[in-house]
C-alpha cells in the first residue's frame, strides 16, 4: 500500500511550488509607511506597483527550511524561537514524566471522572479556547499534547481525540476571537476601527463554532471508545501505547499520588500559569517562556531529588532532559521548513502580487457578495501568511476601505478576515503550529484531513451564514454617510 507522504515531503514540495511561482506571478509590493498605532510598517492602499523580478531558484529552495528559522543575512530569528521553545519543553515534560507525577496525577483524575471521562473534552477544549479567542493561543498550546495526550489514551480514546481538543479547541477560540490582541485589535486597528465593533458577532461565531466542535469531537470519541477499531489512527494503537504510556497498558496500575508528586504536579500547573500571565500581561514570547520551562525543570529536579519515590541525581536529570529535547526534534525541524514557505514567498516579492489581485476582485459587489468574497479572498492569503497579526498588518489597510464602497461596515471584514484565518489554521500545512501539533500527536496530515474536513464544512457554512446575516442586516445607507468620518490607520 502507497504512503501519504510525510509532512516534510509536504512542506518541501510547497516550497519548490512557491518557488516555481516566483517565476510565473508578476513581481510587486506596496509602499510602506510606519504605522504608530500598529508598531510597525503596514501597506500603503492605492500605492501598488510591479517591481524588479527576483525569482527563486535551487539555491533559494534548500535556504528556505534554514531561513525558516533565522534570516541567515540579519541573523534575525524567524522560528528558530519556537523550535527553540519546543526543544526546551520536551526536557521539561521528560522530566516531570520521569518522576511519575503526571501518571500519578492521571491515575487521580481517571479515578474521579471515572464512568464521565467524556466530559474532559468539553470541559478543555472550552479552557483551549478561551486562550484562543483571548490571546490566539497557537505555538503555546504545543506544551499540552504530551500531558493531554496519555490522558485520553489512558481513558480509552485514541492519539487524535487529545489532538483535536487541542488544536480544534485553540482553533476554534482564535477563529471566533473577541478580544485577541494579535487578531482583533490589531486588525481593527489597521481597518480603523475600534476593536470593540462587531464584539457580539463574534461572540455568537465563538459560541456556535464551538458548539459544533465540541460535539463533533464528543461525537468521534464515544464511537472509538465503544469500537477502537473505528479510530482514524486504529493501526497505530500499540504503538501509541508504547510512545505515549512508555509500554504500559492502559488500566495498569499506576504511581501511587504521594506528597511529593502533587508538589511537582502543583508545579508543573503553576508553570502553564505563570506562562499565560506572561504572555497575556507582561507581553512575553518564546524567549522567556523557554527560560520559563527550563528554570521549572530544574526546580522539579530539586523537588524530586530528595525523594526515595522519585529519586532523580544530577546524571539522570540530565540525561532525560537531554532525551525529552531529542524526542522533539523532528517538531523543531517541521517548525522550521514550515516558516521557510513564507519566506520564499516574500524573498520572491510575489505575497503583494496576490494581495493586489484581491484587492482588485472586491470592487462593485453587493454587501452579501462582497462580505462572503473577502471571506473567500482572506482564506486564501491565509494559507500564505498564516499569522494571525502578519494577515491584519498586510491585508487591512488595503482591504478595509473597500467596504465603505459596498455598504459594509469595516468591523464586518476584520470579522471576515479573523474567522478565515483561524479556519484555514485548523488544517494548513503551513501552519507550523498544525503540523508540530500533529506531529506530537503522531497523527499523519492526510489522516487529520479525513478527520476534521466534514467539520470544517461546518464551521464554514456557520461562519458565512452569520456574516451574510450581518451584512444584510447593516444600515446600508448609514454605513455609507460614516464611512467619511472613519479614518484608515495607514
Amino acid at each position: 500500500m502507497k504512503k501519504f507522504p510525510t509532512a516534510f515531503t509536504i512542506l518541501f514540495g510547497l516550497i519548490v511550488l512557491v518557488a516555481a511561482l516566483t517565476w510565473i506571478i508578476p513581481a510587486g509590493q506596496y509602499e510602506r509607511a510606519m504605522n504608530e498605532t500598529l508598531g510597525k510598517e503596514a501597506p500603503v492602499p492605492g500605492t501598488y506597483a510591479q517591481v524588479e523580478p527576483n525569482p527563486q531558484g535551487l539555491g533559494a529552495v534548500l535556504m528556505a527550511p534554514i531561513a525558516g528559522l533565522y534570516d541567515p543575512d540579519t541573523g534575525m530569528a524567524n522560528a528558530v524561537d519556537v523550535a527553540v521553545f519546543v526543544l526546551v519543553i520536551g526536557g521539561f515534560l521528560a522530566v516531570v514524566t520521569r518522576t511519575g507525577a503526571i501518571d500519578a496525577g492521571i491515575g487521580w483524575l481517571l479515578t474521579a471522572l471515572r464512568g464521565r471521562e467524556i466530559w474532559m473534552i468539553p470541559i478543555l477544549m472550552t479552557a483551549f479556547a478561551l486562550g484562543g479567542t483571548s490571546y490566539g493561543m497557537a505555538e503555546e498550546s504545543l506544551a499540552f499534547y504530551a500531558i493531554v495526550l496519555p490522558v485520553f489514551i489512558r481513558a480509552g480514546y485514541d492519539a487524535l481525540t487529545g489532538v483535536a481538543v487541542i488544536l480544534l479547541g485553540c482553533g476554534i477560540g482564535t477563529l471566533g476571537s473577541t478580544f485577541n490582541a494579535f487578531a482583533t485589535v490589531v486588525g481593527s486597528n489597521a481597518a480603523g476601527v475600534p476593536f470593540t465593533d462587531g464584539l457580539l458577532l463574534r461572540v455568537f461565531i465563538l459560541v456556535a463554532c464551538l458548539a459544533a466542535g465540541i460535539l463533533y469531537v464528543v461525537r468521534y470519541a464515544r464511537a472509538v471508545k465503544a469500537d477502537p477499531a473505528r479510530s482514524v489512527v486504529a493501526a497505530q494503537r500499540e504503538a501509541n501505547v508504547q510512545h505515549f504510556l512508555k509500554g504500559s497498558e492502559v488500566g495498569a496500575p499506576l504511581p501511587e499520588f504521594n506528597r511529593t508528586r502533587e508538589v511537582i504536579l502543583a508545579l508543573f500547573g503553576l508553570t502553564f500559569v505563570a506562562m499565560l500571565y506572561g504572555v497575556i500581561a507582561k507581553g512575553w514570547w518564546m524567549g522567556q517562556m523557554s527560560a520559563l520551562f527550563l528554570g521549572m525543570a530544574i526546580l522539579t529536579f530539586f523537588v524530586a531529588k530528595f525523594d526515595a519515590g522519585t529519586k532523580m541525581d544530577e546524571h539522570t536529570f540530565v540525561d532525560t532532559f537531554v532525551n525529552g529535547a531529542r524526542d522533539l526534534l523532528g517538531v523543531a525541524l517541521i517548525i522550521g521548513v514550515a516558516r521557510g514557505i513564507v519566506v520564499v514567498m516574500d524573498a520572491g516579492k510575489i505575497t503583494d502580487t496576490i494581495l493586489h489581485a484581491r484587492e482588485a476582485a472586491l470592487g462593485g459587489l453587493a454587501p452579501v457578495a462582497f462580505i462572503n468574497r473577502m471571506l473567500l479572498n482572506q482564506t486564501v492569503l491565509s494559507f500564505l501568511v498564516p499569522s494571525s497579526s502578519g494577515l491584519a498588518v498586510l491585508s487591512m489597510p488595503i482591504l478595509a476601505p473597500l467596504a465603505d464602497f459596498a455598504g459594509v461596515a469595516r468591523s464586518l471584514v476584520v470579522t471576515a478576515y479573523q474567522s478565515a484565518n483561524g479556519w484555514v489554521n485548523l488544517f494548513n500545512p503551513t501552519f507550523a503550529v498544525v503540523m508540530g501539533g500533529l506531529a506530537i500527536g503522531r497523527v499523519a496530515y492526510d489522516k487529520w484531513l479525513r478527520f476534521v474536513w466534514p467539520l470544517l464544512l461546518i464551521l464554514a457554512v456557520i461562519v458565512s451564514g452569520a456574516l451574510s446575516l450581518s451584512a444584510m442586516m447593516a444600515d446600508t445607507p448609514a454605513a455609507q454617510t460614516a464611512a467619511p468620518n472613519v479614518t484608515p490607520a495607514n
